[in-house]
């Protein structure tokens, strides 16, 4: 593969290199989870989100938390960029008492389908919660339903 240089950018390819790696790229793909009813098979892209969502099912708590934290370089590090990196944590219980959990916003589905399995939640009370979760309007996927 080859680049042309642009003649504004002569003798300065560095500051090319920098605005070609801050480029937003769209993906083609949708985010999607696909859902066999009646196998309980339940198949989801890595783009699919949740955005801020309260779930309760039976005696089940899910509190997904996300928290920006500060990456700094080492001390006269000549690389490197201070920059914010989040640090999510799963808390799950299963106990008496029957509360609303809340979901966060930029929360993956890999996130909550590891906290439901943990739980023991099979694939078909899975699919019910998937889908209660997009009704609500917080699934960034498009679901489809073979």
């Amino acid at each position: 593969m080859h680049v042309e240089v642009p003649d504004s950018y002569r003798g300065n390819v560095v500051d090319l290199l920098t605005d070609i790696e801050q480029l937003r790229v769209e993906p083609d793909q949708l985010a999607r989870v696909v859902i066999d009813e009646q196998s309980g098979i339940i198949v989801m892209g890595e783009n699919v989100r949740i955005s801020t969502v309260a779930i309760a099912q039976g005696n089940l708590i899910i509190r997904i938390t996300e928290t920006e934290q500060v990456s700094q370089p080492g001390p006269f590090a000549n690389v490197g960029a201070t920059t914010t990196v989040p640090r999510t944590e799963i808390e799950i219980t299963e106990g008496e008492e029957r509360r609303l959990g809340v979901v966060n916003a930029g929360v993956t589905i890999q996130e909550l389908v590891n906290g439901l399995n943990a739980l023991g939640i099979g694939p078909r009370d899975m699919i019910t919660i998937l889908q209660a979760v997009k009704a609500a309007g917080a699934l960034q996927a498009e679901i489809q339903v073979m």
